[in-house]
């Protein structure tokens, strides 16, 4: 079994993309919505939080942790990930590989106000791509409304067309938190086809599945088993708008503290 874990419904994104390459292995994908949003928590309550995710699906059993959350890799890159008997697929990571694999140089990254602060994606780019040009910007109107389920019409557009105001001449950006794809075709209206959008989330895949394959870390039944300790029948709504096709059962866990 594998476990994913995210602040909310963003991490459906990659959740999606695991799911695409391994149809076949389980899946436990934790929402922390007790907590969302995370990108205005302090470093010291991030840390908290992703220690806690970390250590609750290592707990259940799970073979490997596939992180949906850029801000708890933010703080990973910074203090590290805890110790888990479970090994750790990084985000920013994959996000890194997945702009030296685009050859592109100008690059904006389109974060979480937390993430954007951290440096992160900055110092992980490049580390492989030591000539890029990098700009970080927070962009804290964004992750809210799609928790809100606000993915259509002038508000998003409009906080999308905001936040992507600070970047300029660059010919990539990455999406450098996960709700942010469910926007994209906001993203896609601003920038035009001469900028190209990297989502984090199909590199991820791809690592989860090398790393499946490296272990040998046998397939399930393809259960995909998603967890809230945040409003559940909220939660269940949202999964039957944004992800019915994985078919996901919905399961409530009570609010931890932090």
């Amino acid at each position: 079994m594998l476990g994913l874990f995210d602040s909310g419904l963003g991490g459906l994104t990659v959740l999606r993309r695991v799911r695409e390459l391994l149809p076949k292995h389980d899946l436990l994908y934790f929402a922390d919505q007790a907590h969302v949003p995370y990108g205005e928590r302090t470093p010291a309550q991030l840390l908290a939080l992703m220690r806690h995710n970390v250590a609750w699906l290592d707990q259940a059993g799970v073979d490997a942790i596939v992180p949906a959350c850029n801000t708890s890799c933010a703080m990973a890159l910074e203090f590290g990930w805890p110790a888990t008997r479970a090994p750790v697929v990084d985000l920013i990571e994959s996000a890194a590989i997945a702009v030296e694999r685009s050859g592109l140089l100008r690059i904006g990254v389109l974060a979480t106000t937390a993430t954007a602060r951290s440096g992160a994606y900055r110092r992980r780019i490049l580390e492989r791509v030591p000539f890029a040009q990098v700009v970080e910007v927070g962009a804290p109107a964004l992750a809210p409304l799609v928790e809100a389920g606000k993915l259509h019409g002038a508000e998003p557009a409009q906080a999308v067309a905001q936040a992507c105001a600070g970047l300029r001449d660059v010919d990539a950006v990455v999406l450098g938190c996960t709700h942010y794809p469910l926007l994209s075709a906001h993203f896609e209206a601003y920038f035009g086809p001469y900028v190209h959008l990297i989502d984090p989330a199909a590199v991820q895949a791809s690592r989860t599945a090398e790393l499946v394959a490296s272990l040998g870390i046998s397939a399930g039944e393809g259960r995909v088993q998603c967890v809230t300790n945040g409003d559940l029948e909220r939660f269940a709504s949202n999964i039957e708008a944004l992800a019915a096709d994985l078919t996901a059962a919905v399961r409530y866990l009570e609010p931890v503290s932090g």
